[in-house]
């Protein structure tokens, strides 16, 4: 399966998430993604197998319980090869960046030139 077959799916990217954060066993995978899915607990035992099966994750036994974590490997794969494209949006979060600095540099120069003007409507009555 390719990659982004693995990836296309909200479930598996949503039981990526919750192992990005560390390992989690696989009761505690299933309780999350079946309150959010509405999935069965087989469905979300077959989903940890795809991400298994295609690199995604590693599991490991602990006594009776089994610890699933992230593998790196393969998201890697996926990050080298969108780096084809992150000129297409890297441009245009350069030009937010500018347009950014050249508003706080707008804002900074209307801040001082409104403190070097003198108190205009606030005279006191003697």
């Amino acid at each position: 399966m390719h990659a982004f077959d693995v990836l296309g799916d909200p479930v598996r990217r949503r039981i990526l998430e919750l192992l990005a954060g560390g390992e989690r066993t696989s009761g505690a995978l299933t309780e999350v993604v079946q309150a959010e899915f509405g999935i069965s607990q087989p469905a979300v035992s077959q989903h940890l197998k795809v991400l298994r099966d295609n690199g995604f994750a590693t599991v490991r036994a602990e006594g009776t319980r089994r610890l699933y974590a992230v593998d790196a490997a393969p998201l890697r794969e996926v990050d080298n090869w969108l780096d084809h494209f992150r000129g297409f949006w890297n441009l245009r979060l350069d030009a937010l960046g500018t347009e950014l600095a050249r508003g706080r540099r707008e804002r900074r120069l209307r801040e001082s030139e409104d403190k070097e003007k003198p108190d205009e409507g606030h005279h006191r009555a003697a």
